[in-house]
């Protein structure tokens, strides 16, 4: 409610003086997808280090391209942005993006790059910036695994090793998929290829930009002989669905899945997260400031704000996704011997203090599991091919929430049209009544 009230005074405050917008910052995100007592508190930080004040009107987006279509018509003047790895991409290459000037932060530390996690960097020099540095123009925000959410009372461990699972009969109606091509696509890829992997004539870092028509056949006629199994195509909802025990199997980002675990603990519903043994994705997503942004200097300490290690602390305790940031102080306050006893290798994230550390493996999976995942791309010019290809997938799926939800709408529909033939009906045969009863009295009167 308080966020309401602010972005209305906000809102007052913009159109009572529009060309001012040095006292306000403009910040699109992704949905629960940061503290958002963070955002005050940075408004007095930001008063604190500059002398200046700043109001952050904060709005939120659920898929990459609905932020990416507002930036490239340039309609919208947002300060900060924060698109994943392949659209961060697609930004560079239509030069939609400024670079990141850290000499705005004046005496301010800089905690934007100096804390990066190494295997964050190496997500940087892996960005394809199409001439562009992508350091220069980007600052990763959280990053994680592609892998399943999955309920420990109906499915074993060895049944999620394998992205196979989604085709065993045991799970039917019980399986939700990412309505995501492009992380579906590059996670199974791998598992359709693995032999190519095994022998080493496939790379799996040049698997993520082969869009080859051989490739995509052999993909969309593997998915399209398994959808009749899937419960659902989800954006978002997959994690309530898993909570609630309505699926059983659930392709997730790490971050969902451990806020699913999380939550679904609290009722007793035993969710753990696994990456297949055949491989997946890893990825990340970061700020960056439009092309269009109007205050630059604030967007700046905003970022740098979020990279201070104690706030992307309690960042990561409130969303449950990783932080980039990879401090000693971030290593310290999230580990935990006794709630996580058996050690996981998270060295090529904090280097060598963390060759054997007690941190949760869902969220900082063991360099084992990092070695067999890749960095997903950009599709550039097959992006339209692939699209395409993703809706012949789903197009005849017919589960059985698909003809519920398909039921229950024909239901309402066909009861509205019901009522509404049954108050015409009576309303006609009013009118019938009164007419007749008109007559009868002008036949008497005459």
């Amino acid at each position: 409610m308080k966020r309401f009230l602010l972005f209305l005074t906000v809102m007052l405050s913009v159109l009572s003086c529009s060309e001012d917008r040095g006292t306000l910052l403009k910040v699109y995100n992704w949905g629960d997808y940061i503290d958002e007592d963070l955002i005050s508190e940075f408004e007095q930080w930001y008063l604190e280090q500059t002398g200046e004040e700043v109001s952050v009107v904060y709005q939120t987006f659920d898929i990459n391209e609905t932020m990416l279509s507002k930036i490239e018509k340039g309609h919208e003047d947002y300060d900060i942005v924060c698109p994943s790895d392949y659209i961060i991409e697609r930004m560079l290459r239509a030069d939609l993006v400024l670079p990141i000037d850290a000499s705005l932060l004046g005496d301010t530390p800089n905690y934007m790059y100096e804390n990066l996690a190494p295997i964050i960097k190496k997500f940087l020099s892996m960005v394809d910036g199409y001439g562009k540095d992508a350091n220069d123009y980007t600052v990763p925000y959280m990053w994680g695994t592609t892998g399943f959410t999955y309920n420990q009372r109906y499915v074993s461990p060895e049944d999620v090793s394998t992205w196979n699972v989604i085709k065993d009969d045991r799970f039917i109606d019980k399986i939700f998929i990412k309505d995501a091509p492009r992380d579906v696509y590059s996670a199974v890829i791998q598992y359709l290829l693995r032999d190519e992997i095994a022998a080493g004539t496939v790379n799996r870092d040049s698997l993520m930009l082969d869009t080859s028509d051989e490739n995509v056949a052999l993909f969309e006629e593997y998915m399209s002989d398994m959808r009749h199994r899937v419960a659902g195509w989800e954006a978002d909802f997959g994690k309530e669905q898993m909570t609630q025990e309505r699926g059983w199997i659930s392709l997730a980002w790490s971050g969902d899945a451990v806020w699913a675990v999380m939550e679904a603990r609290e009722t007793g519903v035993p969710l753990d997260y696994a990456v297949p043994m055949d491989g997946s994705n890893v990825w990340f997503d970061g700020w960056v400031i439009p092309k269009y942004a109007r205050n630059v200097k604030a967007a700046t300490f905003f970022i740098n704000f979020l990279c201070r290690p104690d706030v992307a602390v309690r960042n990561m305790d409130y969303i449950g996704y990783v932080s980039a940031v990879a401090s000693s102080e971030v290593l310290e306050a999230m580990s935990d011997e006794e709630a996580y006893p058996q050690t996981v290798d998270a060295s090529y994230f904090f280097g060598e203090q963390a060759l054997q550390a007690h941190l949760n493996p869902s969220m900082y999976p063991d360099r084992s599991v990092i070695d067999r995942c890749a960095l997903m791309h950009d599709w550039g010019t097959d992006a339209d091919k692939l699209i395409s290809m993703w809706a012949r997938v789903k197009g005849n799926q017919m589960s059985s929430w698909t003809i519920f939800v398909i039921a229950i709408t024909v239901l309402l529909i066909a009861a509205v049209k019901i009522q509404k033939f049954i108050l015409k009906r009576k309303h006609s045969i009013r009118r019938q009544r009164h007419i007749s009863g008109h007559a009868e009295r002008s036949a008497k009167a005459s």
